[in-house]
């Protein structure tokens, strides 16, 4: 296999979480070659932003590289990339956008991005948001995190009241807000830490707007030596020895 074909694999790989990259190697195990019906009607009805452009390039690619190969080689290579990776390795930064897209460009949307990663976390969540409102789909995210007992501490402006946005899961979650106001400095951070894998930051509150229509750009970060840097200062800032952040 060479080419265009085995970089856009390589980058399916690295777009698509777990259980959709699963998705694709299904339907491409299922696909007997390029023109394949059902591989294509599938890939045509994928919402995620680009995803079906960057599926489109794929099926042109493939047609024009290695049209005898079926589906089912390519769903082999997907899985052996996959098994070859060292879990400790940090992966590139993912783009995220919120608002507009372009079907040119391969990005994923905050919206759903930030749904995946509060999924991903086993243990620990650590979030940080400046404001928070009207995102009835985050806290459920929230709600079932923690009863799959991932400890959940939630970092937060005092000053816009983003705290009532998670009022409904009470102790479940720990809040923490700027010991000192009249120090004049802001919690304006934007970051939803998964354990220390994963990690969601950028221009985008917590709020229903930023996640889905404002213009918004942000990145996620994997891998335990960038994230766990990342998380290992957020709680830096809640410890009783910085005297930074006090809970709720």
């Amino acid at each position: 296999m060479s080419g265009r074909l085995p970089a856009m694999l390589g980058a399916l790989y690295r777009r698509l979480p777990a259980e959709r990259l699963t998705t694709l190697q299904r339907q491409l195990d299922r696909a007997d070659g390029p023109t394949d019906q059902g591989f294509l009607s599938w890939a045509a009805a994928q919402q995620a932003a680009g995803l079906a452009y960057q599926l489109s390039e794929l099926r042109t690619a493939w047609q024009a590289e290695a049209p005898q190969l079926p589906g089912s080689a390519l769903a082999l290579s997907l899985g052996a990339v996959a098994a070859a990776r060292d879990d400790t390795e940090s992966e590139p930064p993912e783009l995220v956008v919120s608002g507009p897209t372009s079907p040119a460009i391969p990005v994923r949307l905050t919206s759903s991005v930030a749904v995946d990663v509060i999924r991903s976390a086993r243990e620990a969540l650590v979030i940080a948001s400046f404001a928070a409102f009207g995102i009835r789909e985050i806290v459920a995210e929230l709600r079932a995190a923690t009863v799959r007992g991932v400890r959940t501490d939630l970092l937060l402006e005092e000053s816009t009241s983003a705290f009532r946005a998670f009022g409904s899961l009470g102790d479940r979650v720990r809040v923490w807000h700027p010991t000192d106001p009249a120090a004049g400095r802001s919690l304006h951070a934007k970051v939803i830490a998964a354990d220390r894998h994963t990690a969601l930051l950028g221009s985008a509150n917590l709020t229903g707007r930023a996640l889905r229509d404002n213009i918004e750009v942000g990145v996620v970060l994997r891998g335990p030596e960038t994230v766990g840097r990342l998380v290992d200062h957020l709680r830096w800032l809640t410890s009783p020895e910085t005297g930074l952040l006090k809970t709720r």
